[in-house]
């Protein structure tokens, strides 16, 4: 990179920053939000939420339902 092409890319330097810093947050959430292990235990307690009576059972089959699309449709 040329000191010209620096200087004038220096204005940016903040707004990469930030666009860096929102990839890196959304990749950090969509990890948490297709990870198996997390999926199973939210499958615990809408089974849990089941036996207690606490959500119907149509509720229940909604949210399953849910959670098995993003297990099974999880981005590589």
């Amino acid at each position: 990179m040329g000191l010209v092409t620096g200087l004038l890319g220096l204005p940016l330097v903040p707004l990469k920053g930030v666009l860096w810093l929102a990839e890196q947050i959304q990749e950090h959430a969509e990890e948490q939000y297709y990870d198996p292990v997390r999926i199973r235990a939210q499958m615990e307690r809408v089974d849990e939420a089941r036996r207690t009576g606490e959500l119907s059972a149509e509720e229940c089959d909604e949210l399953e339902n849910d959670l098995l699309q993003r297990l099974m449709h999880r981005p590589q």
